[in-house]
C-alpha cells in the first residue's frame, strides 16, 4: 500500500530531474548564410553590411509608439518604456 502511494513521486521525481533544458537539442544545422558578407560583416569583429543602413527619422512615427505605449501601459509604472 505505501508502495503505491511512493511509485507516482518517485516517478516524478526522476521525470522532473530529466528535464534539462537546451539538454538534448544539440542537433547541429548547416548556416545557409555562412560566409555571407551582408549578414555577418568581412571579419567576425566587424559589423554586417545590413547593419549600417541609415534610414531617415519619421516623427509621426515616434507620435505613433506613444500613443500605443499610452493605450497599452497607461496607469502602469513602464509607461514611457524602458
Amino acid at each position: 500500500m505505501k508502495l503505491e502511494k511512493l511509485l507516482p513521486i518517485i516517478a516524478l521525481a526522476f521525470m522532473a530531474t530529466a528535464c534539462d533544458y537546451q539538454k538534448n537539442n544539440t542537433i547541429k544545422q548547416k548556416d545557409l548564410n555562412e560566409g555571407e558578407v551582408y549578414v555577418y560583416g568581412v571579419h567576425p569583429d566587424s559589423a554586417a553590411v545590413q547593419s549600417k543602413n541609415k534610414y531617415d527619422a519619421k516623427p509621426e512615427l515616434e507620435l505613433k509608439a506613444n500613443a500605443l505605449r499610452e493605450k497599452m501601459f497607461s496607469g502602469k509604472s513602464i509607461n514611457q518604456g524602458n
